[in-house]
């Protein structure tokens, strides 16, 4: 083909069209495939599971906040799960608050936060 404005233009469309078409063979192929589940969906759902299965564990939480020398009703359940020190596995760190300890909470171990790092605020 020379090389003139139409040729190449033909060139490109042509390539253009096959790369087209790969794509469309590529995705019937993977039409055929098992979806995975979606994880960020299923990771969700787990943990909402852990709270619930926690939250039941501790229906009767402790009768006072988990701060030294406040006395008041805990109001909130405080998770936080981090990578251990060492790095061979998780720590769950659970405290019972009351509002105003509450609101001071704030994650602590950002440090050893891997992808299942969770901080989390349960009402009690």
């Amino acid at each position: 083909m020379p090389d003139t404005k139409d040729g190449r233009e033909k060139k490109a469309a042509d390539r253009e069209r096959r790369q087209r078409e790969r794509e469309i063979d590529a995705a019937r192929r993977r039409a055929d495939e098992a979806k995975p589940p979606d994880e960020a969906e299923s990771g969700d759902a787990d943990e909402i599971r852990r709270a619930e299965t926690r939250r039941e564990e501790h229906s009767d939480p402790p009768s006072e906040c988990h701060r030294r020398g406040c006395d008041k009703t805990p109001a909130f359940a405080v998770l936080e799960r981090y990578q251990e020190e060492t790095g061979h596995g998780a720590v769950e760190a659970e405290a019972f608050l009351c509002q105003e300890h509450t609101a001071e909470e704030s994650p602590v171990n950002l440090d050893a936060a891997y992808p299942d790092y969770v901080f989390r605020v349960v009402p009690v």
